[in-house]
């Protein structure tokens, strides 16, 4: 049986790296579920030349389109086929359409972690009813709970259609900055229109609207991308989006014991629980059938049963069972953060 190692790519948050093994283990094992030709066995973890890499085998060698999928796992540094001692490299081909940097220049308390995205946005679109869009479609992606744009910059990456929601103007204004200054120094033709975000009449916040293309050709083309930030509440997402207009939702919930939220120039406090109660049913709205939600959130203000409960009322599916059971990890002494996919 072919065996093969994937070196993990390291990661600037230390706690992230000590446990991006497992996260890498479970993901891979989804992969093999969906898209992959045959499932992986013998996922495990070898030390080998005194370097830790996820290890696996396949009945039969890995086919250009496993390659093609298997390069996108969220932390695969180098993939190398195993031959006794010796250690055969496999060409990548990710499908990474920006420098790194798009990822990780902005540094902010605070921030998700970019390989823990890319993961999650991995998981969700591999819970569709059509998991081989991963690579094969421009996918609308969601991030309803955006903040300074990291899964909005995943998207970018993978050459998805991205819109993201958030109230924090301060985030907004970040985040905006950031994307026009990117673009202009990296050269890529784009559109950038910022203007006020109104709904019958009333103002809602801010937006933001990129029409971009990785390559100068391609613009001319009119094979363009779209990027739209909203800086208005969560709870306004079916009121701005098409119902059945996005193929993921991907959010990282808030962490703390409150989010704050702003409508109509009056202060709203919630709970994490009860924005997610609220907002869930209004994101599922937007979502197209056979679409998936992925969201990651702290098991310290809301339990597991509790948050699949939310979303299985909004009429989602909840991914249980074997790997999806294995992505709770530490973020820090305050935060477990845990995973729940759901399809629609």
């Amino acid at each position: 049986m072919p065996e093969y190692a994937i070196l993990i790519l390291p990661s600037a948050n230390r706690v992230y790296t000590e446990t991006s093994s497992r996260l890498l283990r479970a993901e891979l094992a989804v992969f093999g579920d969906t898209v992959l030709s045959a499932p992986p066995s013998d996922i495990g973890t070898r030390t080998l030349g005194g370097v830790e890499y996820v290890t696996f085998r396949t009945d039969a060698p890995l086919t250009g389109s496993d390659v093609a999928y298997l390069s996108n796992l969220s932390s695969a540094y180098v993939l190398f086929e195993l031959t006794g001692e010796l250690f055969r490299p496999v060409t990548l081909e990710r499908l990474d359409r920006f420098d790194s940097d798009l990822l990780t220049i902005q540094k902010y308390t605070g921030k998700t972690n970019e390989l823990f995205t890319k993961l999650l946005l991995n998981l969700t679109v591999l819970a569709t009813e059509r998991p081989a869009d991963l690579t094969g479609r421009a996918l609308h992606v969601l991030d309803p709970l955006c903040g300074r744009g990291t899964t909005l910059n995943q998207a970018m990456m993978y050459g998805y259609h991205a819109t993201g929601l958030d109230v924090d103007g301060r985030d907004f204004e970040a985040y905006q900055q950031f994307i026009k200054t990117w673009l202009r120094t990296k050269r890529i033709k784009h559109t950038a229109d910022a203007s006020s975000l109104r709904r019958n009449k009333v103002r809602l916040g801010r937006r933001l609207d990129i029409s971009y293309a990785a390559t100068k050709e391609e613009y001319k083309a009119g094979d363009t991308r779209t990027l739209t930030y909203l800086n208005c509440d969560t709870l306004h997402t079916d009121e701005l989006l098409r119902r059945g207009s996005v193929d993921v939702i991907v959010t990282d919930a808030p962490y703390g014991v409150q989010h704050g939220s702003r409508h109509q120039d009056a202060a709203l406090a919630r709970s994490p629980r009860d924005l997610l109660a609220a907002a869930v049913p209004v994101w599922t709205r937007v979502l197209k059938r056979g679409g998936a939600l992925g969201i990651s959130w702290n098991t310290h203000v809301v339990k597991r049963d509790e948050l699949a409960g939310i979303l299985a009322d909004a009429g989602l599916t909840v991914r249980e069972g074997g790997p999806y059971d294995e992505l709770a990890h530490r973020v820090d002494q305050a935060i477990v953060r845990d995973v729940l996919i759901a399809r629609k």
